[in-house]
């Protein structure tokens, strides 16, 4: 199959390209540098001529209210006409556990936003709304650093590694659309600051991590199981020290 993967040279995109070309299709691994532009419109329809599947993996640059919204809206009309006009069989976009319970915060809002414009098109669809993903802890623990400490909250956290979000991408991708939404998450639950505690320990590193209290995430409060699927979810099978592991054999 002709399959177009949007967001195609980032942390997932890569992934995902990779996959899917080691299992024969020809894939475009698609971003602005490669001349195909979701906002502008540039490349999109040659990109869609003959393609079954988009994977949709593109993220705003910015997290600004008004610009994450312009970036999502903009983009997922921008693409999904493409698609209604080139007859793509099946989108898959990846979204974010939690999205409903967190709409205080700009950048889920615009995430719902991005849904509803997959929801309403008519073309067959899969969302896949994940966990964050473990990759993310040093730049949460960066985010959180005041002086020598890091303060974080308690919430439950649930973290999936890149490498299980890259599979699960492939594989609902080249199953049947859902026309619905799928969860997925890592093995593993946590609270939020005892997961970056042991992040730390493992890099050596000497910051003190400080449980606040404070329900909050990306600036916004959120109920402690915001973060966390809510029912029935696929499970990641690396867990923590595999994927510390992993990122060990990597830097050698």
């Amino acid at each position: 199959m002709k399959i177009v993967v949007i967001g195609g040279s980032g942390l997932i995109g890569t992934k995902v390209v990779n996959n899917l070309r080691q299992r024969g299709h020809e894939v475009i691994a698609a971003s602005p540098a490669t001349g195909i532009n979701t906002i502008t419109g540039e490349g999109l329809a040659e990109a869609m001529k003959g393609t079954d599947i988009v994977i949709d993996l593109a993220n705003s640059p910015s997290f600004e209210e008004k610009a994450v919204m312009e970036f999502f809206e903009t983009s997922g009309r921008n693409l999904l006409g493409a698609e209604i006009s080139a007859g793509v069989k099946h989108h898959v976009a990846l979204s974010i556990v939690g999205t409903d319970v967190m709409q205080n915060i700009p950048y889920m809002r615009a995430k719902k936003m991005q849904e509803s414009i997959i929801r309403q098109s008519g073309v067959p669809y899969t969302i896949i709304r994940s966990t964050q993903f473990l990759e993310f802890l040093a730049g949460i623990a960066n985010q959180a650093t005041i002086g020598n400490e890091v303060h974080l909250s308690d919430v439950q956290f649930q973290p999936i590694a890149a490498d299980d979000v890259a599979a699960f991408v492939t594989q609902f991708a080249l199953n049947a659309p859902l026309n619905g939404i799928r969860e997925i998450a890592g093995p593993e639950r946590f609270e939020m600051y005892e997961i970056v505690e042991r992040y730390l320990q493992h890099a050596n590193d000497p910051r003190k991590v400080v449980s606040n209290g404070r329900p909050e995430y990306f600036g916004g409060e959120i109920t402690h199981t915001a973060l966390v699927p809510a029912g029935l979810a696929d499970m990641g099978a690396i867990n923590f020290e595999k994927w510390w592991n992993n990122q060990a054999v990597k830097a050698a």
